[in-house]
């Protein structure tokens, strides 16, 4: 009896794991190439992309078919720039006082969840508090629901700098925090920094290299490494195999950043065109986060939301990233999307194609720079495009985004590495 019931347990999961889901497809966006593709049918088997037919096909009866005859399909979106552990609230500076780490991690579940129902199924987060470790685990794992994530953990800053965690405290409570916590002062710190990084399970590092908007510093442009620092920072990040971003707003910090071998520029927001030039010269990206500076401006507005020194620095460079993006673009800077999300609100990452397109930027070429080019800066060979073989990371939305951008922001079907979660 036993046996037979051990046989039948076997039989009904050889039947699960056979099962092909059948995507029935009214219009189909090739990023690469830029055309539709219309009435396909997209075959999942497992995690991956197994064929794509001509015209609606099923298969036996232990198949799954999903009916997306009236919807376009896209490749699932990357978002390069997000903070998943937190949201802009006004009571956000207390709470580095007030939040336990488990409430930063129920906190930071909800927020994943909604940024893969936005349609984004990967993203990089570009620091916290190490939450975000823990948070890439348990999606890894199942445990929840949110985007596959590449993390920088806690990122790295110098003394006083922009993700100093310890700015605006109390000299009892200041301390002198170093390379563990992503303080650095020295070459040396930087190796370390990074090797710690590593060490506590993060897969990019990400530091500050000038002033920034949200951190309750005077200065949101000035540079805060120094050349020495950055390469000793990239270096070893480089031997590790992890992936380097600078958050930068300041014109010296973004040049220092790409001379000591930055990959992402971060916001750029007050970049000038030697700057562009340097930019293409070391094919480094720009991830310009208009979102962000949308979001910043607005909330300075709102009486006492911010504190004053911080409302005062997002009034002054928040409105300035369409215009820098705009100019970056035109003289052919390499534009990798990301949205900043945590500073603006997490699940309408979507809006940053919108920002793009008014900017300039045509909508295919939005779409293929949050598909096709963030995957490659991951790494992920098998992400990004809607081809065979590729990881069936899919969405899908009302209408065709190439004549709406709008539609972008109105997901309706989500599936990641195989597994419907929307629709």
């Amino acid at each position: 009896m036993k046996n037979s019931l051990f046989v039948l347990f076997l039989f009904v999961i050889g039947l699960a794991n056979a099962q092909d889901t059948y995507l029935q497809c009214g219009k189909i966006v090739d990023v690469e190439s830029g055309k539709i593709l219309s009435e396909k049918t997209i075959i999942v088997s497992r995690n991956k992309i197994k064929e794509i037919k001509n015209g609606y096909v099923s298969g036996n009866d232990t198949d799954m078919v999903v009916d997306l005859k009236s919807k376009t399909i896209l490749p699932g979106f990357i978002d390069m720039h997000v903070h998943i552990e937190s949201e802009s609230s006004p009571s956000r500076y207390l709470e580095a006082f007030t939040l336990n780490e488990a409430d930063v991690a129920f906190q930071s579940t909800v927020y994943a969840k909604r940024t893969l129902m936005a349609g984004f199924t990967t993203v990089r987060d570009l620091g916290g508090s190490g939450v975000n470790i823990a948070l890439k685990k348990a999606i890894n794992k199942g445990t929840i629901v949110g985007p596959r994530i590449f993390t920088a953990g806690k990122s790295l800053a110098s003394t006083g700098g922009h993700a100093d965690p310890t700015n605006g405290r109390s000299q009892e409570l200041m301390g002198d925090p170093g390379p563990k916590e992503g303080v650095v002062n020295s070459p040396e710190d930087g190796r370390k920094a990074v090797r710690q990084r590593y060490k506590d399970g993060a897969d990019v590092i990400k530091i500050t290299a000038t002033g920034g908007v949200l951190s309750v510093a005077k200065s949101g442009q000035n540079p805060q490494f120094t050349i020495e620092e950055i390469k000793a920072i990239t270096d070893t990040a480089k031997d590790y195999g992890m992936l380097t971003a600078a958050h930068a707003h300041g014109d010296e910090g973004m040049q220092r950043a790409i001379l000591g071998g930055i990959k992402t520029i971060e916001h750029g927001t007050l970049m000038s065109e030697e700057t562009m030039d340097l930019m293409i010269k070391h094919n480094t990206f720009m991830v310009p986060t208009i979102s962000a500076g949308q979001e910043a401006a607005r909330l300075a507005k709102i009486p006492n939301y911010l504190p004053p020194v911080v409302a005062k620095k997002a009034l002054e460079i928040g409105p300035k990233l369409n215009e820098t993006f705009a100019k970056a673009y035109k003289k052919g800077v390499s534009i990798a999307v990301g949205t900043d999300s945590g500073v603006s609100p997490h699940g309408d990452n979507a809006k940053e194609f919108v920002y793009m397109n008014k900017a300039g930027m045509p909508v295919i070429e939005t779409l293929r720079s949050a598909t096709i080019t963030n995957a490659m800066l991951l790494g992920e060979a098998d992400l990004g495009q809607i081809k065979e073989g590729y990881i069936a990371d899919i969405v899908a939305v009302n209408e065709n985004p190439l004549n709406n951008v709008e539609t972008l922001t109105d997901v309706v079907f989500v599936m990641k590495e195989g597994v419907v979660y929307k629709q």
